[in-house]
């Protein structure tokens, strides 16, 4: 199963996140199969597509892309 998530990058003390899609059993920061951008500017179209192709958003993804 695959899941959109936030990733963390960046140093310990200045963290940023990345939303990306990978396999639900696969590390926080491992290999993701696509990167859709930053919470800040996404690719809407492309996140709509991959919850199409069946890629579940977390929690977390949905309050902010505002998807129901």
């Amino acid at each position: 199963m695959l899941v959109i998530r936030l990733t963390p990058i960046g140093k310990k003390k200045n963290i940023k996140y990345r939303i990306v899609v990978a396999p639900a059993r696969s590390k926080l920061t491992g290999k993701p199969i696509a990167m859709l951008g930053t919470p800040d500017k996404y690719d809407a179209k492309a996140l709509a597509d991959w919850i199409k192709k069946g890629a579940q958003p977390s929690l977390k993804i949905r309050q902010l892309c505002k998807i129901s």
